[in-house]
């Protein structure tokens, strides 16, 4: 090991890990592409884009030319009182992108606070309307909204990470997706009872993502964006994971030809570079916190929001999708996926395989080991990060076909072996 691991590995916590059993983390040096290389010069294809994030792969020159130019220029200044070209030119750049009159944007640097604002605007919007009684949320079942404690309360309160929590957190409505006959039924017949104490809904549109990459219908989106207004709610969309081309559109409420009230956006906004999240409310939203009085106002600001570095890597981020051909790659992706990956269907102890986008599963019954897995899978020369029951490919959208072939076959070879 390096000296610089050696030393300095004894002091860090990682995250969602048992510091007592966690086998040590694997120190890298580099990144290129869609790799990663390591300290003793093995190379991993990777599969996870570091956690969804660098859509266009790592090292892109054109955002590492606009973060070397900002950091040169400004790198940072606060948001409070003062503004600069690079956060002004990204919110025109987002509200000009996103569906409907998504116009307002607030910056912050992470997806956890992006949505903790999210949450705090939809209860203050009801406030400022002189309405009382719109104290809690709705949220579904096998949803994952983060790891702060208001996005936690929105999450599946029986989901491993957060049931620790369950008594502690503020309490909020949480239901099954309303996916069939059963319980779209229960959804509305919920809403009918007690919309009258519901802010606003809040979901992963398409995909719940770290709930265990659980995919819904359009129509499932749009059964309750129409509920939403039939009761007045305001609809919040966590595009966190979902944004930016991964499940094939920009924006995956685009499928569903829907407009949210409130989206939260963050993951690949730099491109996989920088922390940087955005919460965008339509103009209705916005005009609540209109007024000549100061307690009327979102009393909300990160110091980072709006950091100059990280505006100007998601500027050039935006840049590239208009440049070069990604949503035409998420397209090629999705189908080599759900070809390659057909074969794990037959494999004993698979559950499911799906596709969506540049999003591949396979659900397992049960996986009893998942550091062993995890061995397994860079013994292949892969990076792959399962979790609970599923192994999952989210790749950069400039992966190369041979790349993505590499990582399939690997799932594939290690689950026919699978215990």
């Amino acid at each position: 090991m390096p000296t610089w691991f050696d030393e300095g590995y004894p002091h860090i916590w990682l995250p969602y890990a048992q510091m007592k059993t966690t086998p040590p983390s694997l120190p890298v040096t580099s990144t290129r592409g869609t790799r990663i290389v390591l300290a003793d010069s093995r190379e991993l294809v990777d599969g996870m884009a570091s956690w969804w994030t660098a859509c266009h792969g790592y090292n892109h020159p054109h955002i590492t030319a606009a973060i070397t130019r900002q950091a040169e220029l400004m790198p940072h200044v606060m948001f409070g009182g003062l503004a600069h070209e690079p956060a002004l030119k990204l919110a025109k750049r987002l509200a000009d992108i996103l569906p409907g009159d998504l116009d307002h944007v607030f910056f912050s640097d992470s997806g956890s606070v992006a949505v903790e604002v999210a949450l705090k605007m939809a209860m203050q919007y009801w406030l400022n309307k002189g309405v009382s009684t719109r104290r809690r949320f709705l949220s579904f079942k096998g949803a994952y909204h983060g790891d702060t404690t208001g996005a936690m309360a929105v999450s599946d309160p029986e989901e491993g990470m957060h049931a620790l929590f369950k008594g502690i957190l503020p309490e909020h409505h949480v239901i099954a997706l309303p996916r069939d006959e059963a319980s779209t039924a229960a959804f509305d017949s919920f809403l009918k009872m007690r919309a009258g104490e519901v802010a606003g809904i809040i979901i992963e549109p398409l995909v719940q993502g770290a709930g265990g990459m659980l995919f819904h219908t359009p129509e499932v989106l749009q059964h309750i964006r129409d509920a939403a207004h039939r009761y007045n709610l305001l609809l919040i969309t966590d595009e966190i994971f979902t944004g930016f081309g991964r499940t094939g559109s920009m924006f995956a409420c685009e499928a569903a030809g829907i407009t949210p009230d409130i989206i939260t956006l963050s993951k690949a906004l730099t491109g996989g570079t920088l922390p940087l999240a955005a919460t965008v409310a339509r103009t209705h939203v916005f005009e609540a916190f209109l007024s000549g009085e100061d307690s009327s106002a979102l009393m909300h600001g990160p110091t980072f929001m709006a950091n100059a570095l990280a505006c100007a890597a998601a500027n050039a981020s935006l840049d590239i999708f208009e440049l070069e051909p990604r949503l035409a790659q998420v397209a090629e992706i999705s189908k080599q996926l759900t070809e390659e990956l057909a074969p794990c269907r037959d494999l004993p102890g698979v559950k499911d395989v799906r596709v969506l986008g540049a999003i591949g599963v396979v659900e397992m019954k049960k996986i009893d080991d998942l550091n062993a897995l995890k061995q397994r899978f860079v013994e292949k020369g892969v990076w792959l990060r399962p979790f609970g029951n599923i192994v999952y490919l989210t790749p950069a959208f400039t992966i190369s076909e041979d790349d993505l072939e590499t990582l399939t076959t690997a799932i594939y070879d290690v689950l026919r072996t699978h215990p």
